[in-house]
């Protein structure tokens, strides 16, 4: 038990409740999937929820229920202290992580970007912070400042109506223009649309592994990859592409060699390494093809590796010896598989493929 995180949860109830409700078609907020979220998370010891009870009087007993302590913030009458429980939710926040040393994690259960201060001190404080909102009342400034953010409509166990379910649009790692839709597409063309958003996802996930494999000596697990990819977008869940666990989706990039998977120091925490990319020549023909199937004659080195890597997600010049992709494209260069020049205008080199035919 001594292992186990100890959690700290506080709910900003008003903006939970009224969030699920607004954006989740009427949708009565239910704690319970936040509590199972957090039970795979670590040992909760302490949840108190702020709000003028008075006005979620039915809520009492879901709450209860779960162990919540309520904090009534009276609202006095006629105008509302709309900052009165954020106030006393952020201090509660602080005088615990002061107090009770042995709390490591804090859930502020709230889309407001007015806790976006809070969650960087109790960072600062070393404390690792877990936000939980409603996707679309959730404030763009918060999940960022969080070290892991859960959207409530996403958790195991919340049902929101149909029509908004089949609304919500599909996650991907960064923003992406969808394409265009070919008139005979079929509905089994548009099953297979995640594959779009997995092809983001492996490169994401082979950059990161080339990151860590650079600036650590020894090897990376899953546990690390997963902790880093967190940190890169607090917002990432396995979950979203389709994937029960994150060792499931570890085996499906397994599965299409952009990654290698070996047997680690504890169970269940693989090792994970890029698979070697081959000789230099099979890279010099990669980047050589890649520039002969693109549209432009000249393409410029800026971006050129972005493209690189959708299709060959494992790519990395580090493991072929180079420092730098320019000291590859300059390596190719001199074989002559790709002609370098250096454009002034444009501030930047420009690439041709050697390869007419």
């Amino acid at each position: 038990m001594d292992q186990e995180d100890r959690l700290a949860v506080f709910l900003d109830y008003e903006n939970l409740a009224l969030g699920a409700r607004d954006h989740l078609g009427g949708l009565k907020f239910d704690f319970r999937p936040i509590s199972d979220a957090l039970a795979e998370r670590g040992r909760v010891i302490a949840r108190r929820a702020y709000a003028d009870w008075s006005y979620f009087d039915e809520d009492r007993r879901m709450l209860t229920r779960s162990h919540v302590e309520l904090i009534e913030i009276p609202q006095r009458m006629g105008y509302r202290r709309k900052n009165a429980a954020d106030i006393k939710m952020a201090v509660d926040a602080i005088e615990l992580a002061f107090e009770r040393d042995y709390i490591a994690t804090f859930v502020m259960c709230t889309g407001d970007s007015d806790f976006t201060p809070l969650v960087h001190k109790l960072r600062e404080l070393n404390k690792r912070v877990i936000g939980v909102g409603v996707e679309q009342s959730t404030s763009a400034l918060l999940p960022p400042a969080c070290d892991e953010f859960l959207y409530y409509d996403r958790l195991e166990g919340v049902e929101a109506p149909a029509p908004n379910v089949e609304s919500r649009p599909r996650r991907t790692l960064m923003p992406v223009p969808e394409p265009a839709e070919p008139s005979g597409a079929t509905d089994a063309d548009q099953d297979a649309a995640p594959s779009g958003d997995l092809d983001e996802l492996a490169v994401r996930v082979a950059q990161t592994v080339s990151g860590l494999q650079r600036s650590s000596s020894g090897e990376v697990n899953a546990s690390t990859l997963k902790r880093t990819l967190l940190r890169k977008d607090p917002t990432f869940s396995e979950a979203d592409y389709g994937f029960r666990a994150f060792g499931e989706l570890l085996q499906h990039l397994s599965e299409r060699n952009v990654l290698e998977l070996a047997e680690g120091p504890a169970k269940g925490d693989p090792e994970i390494s890029l698979p070697e990319l081959g000789d230099r020549e099979e890279a010099f023909g990669l980047l050589r093809s890649i520039l002969a199937d693109l549209p432009e004659t000249q393409v410029a080195l800026s971006g050129l590796k972005n493209k690189l890597r959708k299709v060959r997600p494992e790519f990395s010049e580090k493991k072929l010896g180079y420092r730098s992709f320019l000291q590859f494209c300059k390596a190719a260069a001199t074989t002559g598989a790709v002609q370098l020049t250096w454009d002034p205008e444009a501030g930047d080199y420009l690439l041709t493929s050697t390869d007419e035919g």
